[in-house]
């Protein structure tokens, strides 16, 4: 059970927050119910709510995010273009699914870059849950390329990443986004059902 003391702050947090988190996360959300339906406008939301992300997470010293902002900026470019150029060639990129031997390799990378940007961010900045911090960044980073070329286990990925940034938003008082992210948590899953459907008929297609 939550104290008077932590209602009252989370409170306060909700009273302060601005209006760009609040647009941020509405974007946000908004990128994620169209990427379910593989609509491309997806990307153009998430370009906005990336761009506002960068500054709110530096603000609370959340420096690997914030970085991951601006790698969210580039990839969303670089998604539109992909989910756009198979359109034009009236060839439909496709929802496919990785090797296990491409997600273990995949898991050892992400696990190796996490503790020696943790390491670095604890001994050199003031970076706060520098491990942490750095694992849902390097998670996200290839998640969201697996987006781009939309890969089936993408869904599998941000479960656990969405899960993890639930803690680390709530450490940061970043109240809002933390919701966000245990929305995140919830579509997610419908989002891999959904994949899961068209990719099945796919096969049946093929």
């Amino acid at each position: 059970m939550l104290n008077e003391e932590t209602l009252n702050a989370i409170g306060n947090a909700f009273a302060a927050m601005s209006l760009w988190e609040l647009l941020a996360v509405v974007l946000a959300l908004a990128y994620l119910l169209l990427a379910m339906k593989e609509k491309i406008s997806c990307w153009y939301a998430a370009f906005v709510s990336t761009a506002i992300y960068v500054f709110l997470f530096w603000d609370v010293s959340l420096l690997m995010e914030s970085a991951l902002q601006i790698f969210y900026l580039v990839m969303a470019v670089y998604g539109w273009w992909q989910w756009r150029k198979h359109g034009d060639k009236q060839q439909e990129l496709q929802i496919h699914c990785w090797s296990l031997k491409t997600h273990g390799v995949v898991i050892l990378a992400v696990c190796a870059l996490s503790v020696g940007f943790g390491y670095g961010l604890h001994h050199n900045t003031n970076a706060a849950l520098p491990y942490l911090d750095s694992f849902t960044t390097w998670g996200a980073v290839i998640t969201t390329y697996m987006v781009t070329k939309k890969v089936l286990e993408n869904w599998v990925y941000w479960l656990v990443i969405d899960a993890a940034s639930v803690y680390l938003y709530i450490d940061r008082e970043l109240y809002l986004t933390a919701l966000l992210f245990v929305m995140y948590v919830v579509l997610v899953v419908i989002g891999f059902f959904q994949w899961y459907a068209i990719y099945q008929r796919q096969q049946r297609l093929n």
